[in-house]
C-alpha cells in the first residue's frame, strides 16, 4: 500500500519539475508518459511479488493443516490400538499443528486482502495511464496552438511599434524638402526646362529676322525679293 503512495509523491515531484522547466510541452507530455509506465512497470513487479507470498503462505497453510489433520488420524489409530497415552500425544501435537495452521491461515487472509487491494489500485493506475494516452495527443496539439499563438502576438507586438513608421514619415518629409530645394536652385539659377524648350522649338535668331524687324520700324512693307 505504502509502495502506490510513494510511486504517487515521486511521480507528483517529477511532473512538477517538468512542468516548471517546461522547455517543450509536447517532449514533457511524452516524458510523462514514458514515467507513468515505469511506475506502472514498478507497481506491477510488487503485486507480482505480494502474490506469490500470498502462495507461500497458501503452502504452509496447506502444510501445517495437513499436519494437524495426519496427527489426528494418528491419534484415532492409538484409540483404536487402546494406546490412551499415546493418543492424548497425538492430539497435543494435533492441536499445536492447528495453532500453527490458524496463525498461517490470519496471515494469509490478511495478505490475500491486500494483494486484492494492489490488485485494484493496479487497475485504477493502469486506466489513468490509458486515458493519460488518450489525452497526449490532444494535449500537445494545444501546446502547439498556444505556442503558434504566442508567435502570432509576438509578431503583432512589433508591428504595433510605430518607430519604424515614424522613420519612414521622416524620410519622406526628408525627401520631399530635398526635391524643393532643387527646384529652388534651377529657379534661381536661369531658365527652366520650359523654357529651354521654347527656345529650341523657336529656332535660331538669324540676320533676316533683323531685317524685319527694322522695316517694321521704320514702317515699310516688306517687298518681294526681285529675280535678277
Amino acid at each position: 500500500m505504502g509502495f502506490f503512495s510513494r510511486i504517487s509523491d515521486v511521480f507528483r515531484a517529477n511532473v512538477n519539475d517538468m512542468i516548471d522547466r517546461a522547455e517543450d510541452p509536447e517532449k514533457m507530455l511524452d516524458q510523462a508518459l514514458r514515467d507513468m509506465q515505469s511506475s506502472y512497470q514498478k507497481a506491477k513487479t510488487e503485486v507480482a511479488k505480494a502474490i506469490a507470498d500470498k502462495k507461500k503462505l497458501e503452502l504452509s497453510f496447506r502444510h501445517a493443516a495437513e499436519e494437524s489433520l495426519a496427527w489426528e488420524k494418528k491419534a484415532m489409530m492409538a484409540v483404536e490400538a487402546g494406546k490412551d497415552d499415546l493418543a492424548r500425544e497425538a492430539l497435543a501435537r494435533k492441536r499445536s499443528g492447528q495453532q500453527l495452521a490458524d496463525n498461517w491461515k490470519s496471515q494469509l487472509d490478511e495478505q490475500s486482502n491486500m494483494v486484492e487491494q494492489l490488485k485494484t489500485q493496479l487497475r485504477m493506475l493502469e486506466g489513468k495511464i490509458e486515458e493519460a494516452r488518450r489525452k497526449k495527443n490532444l494535449l500537445q496539439a494545444r501546446a502547439r496552438r498556444a505556442a503558434a499563438q504566442q508567435k502570432i502576438h509576438a509578431t503583432m507586438a512589433s508591428v504595433g511599434d510605430t518607430s519604424a513608421f515614424d522613420t519612414f514619415a521622416r524620410l519622406e518629409a526628408k525627401v520631399v524638402d530635398i526635391e524643393a530645394r532643387a527646384a529652388a536652385v534651377t529657379e534661381v539659377s536661369g531658365d527652366t526646362l520650359d523654357d529651354k524648350f521654347a527656345a529650341l522649338e523657336a529656332g535660331p535668331i538669324g540676320v533676316d529676322d533683323d531685317l524685319l524687324a527694322l522695316k517694321a520700324k521704320m514702317g515699310l512693307k516688306e517687298l518681294p525679293e526681285s529675280t535678277s
